[in-house]
């Protein structure tokens, strides 16, 4: 697909994955089978480039495809990673098995429900609470990209005093990485607990903003993501998201 100025052109796949169609891996994959069509056309080309303004839509296949991704929601253990196995401690897709599966939902685990499904939003091994896992690269983006804007809700137990100006500079004005945070909304629950609602996610964020103004973080819980709360969920057990959930 040809077009007149160079510099403005944009790998198709690129694009797709920027309005958050799908993955750019996802888009590669419907572009190979012929899904996808710019402004009319059909294309199958790998690396074709586009103007940022044309339209995209997807064949009847992709969006069926789109429509059967599976989302799952857990409630992780503390002694679990959430990403990567690590030596000696297991990753939390371990617990995703018919044996774990919470609540009376009329769907069960299906041959290719794990295949390519990714965590999303880690919790460090110390932590607990509300993790993702979603073959959908749309969600993906919406809860972990950069541009993301959905809340993540913690309830965080500290040890350690903290005046009302340290509890100003962690709803903003701390540094991690040399980088100044998003602003957060953080308050006491109670005397000795903390909510904080973040809408980034640095590696133990909320442990390294603690530590910043003299706390010490002995529980963290996440509870909620995006509209998408943990709930009733109990420890160590799962679910599939419900079509008509939002998050």
């Amino acid at each position: 697909m040809s077009q007149s100025n160079s510099k403005e052109l944009l790998r198709l796949s690129k694009l797709m994955s920027e309005r958050g169609i799908c993955s750019r891996r996802e888009a590669d994959d419907y572009i190979q089978r012929g899904y996808v069509f710019v402004n009319g056309e059909r294309i199958t080309e790998l690396g074709t480039k586009v103007t940022p303004d044309v339209k995209i839509t997807l064949d009847t296949p992709a969006l069926r495809q789109q429509n059967n991704l599976v989302t799952i929601i857990m409630n992780k253990p503390i002694g679990y990673v959430s990403g990567q196995p690590e030596p000696g401690y297991e990753p939390a897709i371990r617990l995703v098995k018919d044996s774990t599966q919470f609540s009376n939902q009329k769907r069960t685990l299906q041959h290719g429900d794990m295949k390519n499904l990714a965590v999303v939003g880690r919790l460090d091994i110390d932590s607990q609470g509300l993790l993702i896992f979603t073959q959908d690269g749309r969600l993906a983006k919406k809860l972990i990209g950069e541009n993301s804007t959905v809340e993540k809700e913690y309830i965080v137990r500290v040890e350690g005093f903290l005046s009302k100006d340290d509890l100003a500079r962690l709803n903003f004005g701390l540094e991690l990485d040399g980088e100044k945070l998003k602003p957060a909304k953080v308050d006491w629950i109670n005397e000795d607990q903390l909510r904080f609602i973040l809408k980034q996610g640095k590696k133990r964020q909320i442990r390294r903003m603690c530590e910043l103004v003299g706390l010490r973080v002995t529980g963290l819980k996440r509870v909620r993501v995006g509209k998408l709360m943990l709930g009733k969920l109990p420890e160590g057990r799962w679910r599939f998201l419900d079509p008509d959930e939002d998050i």
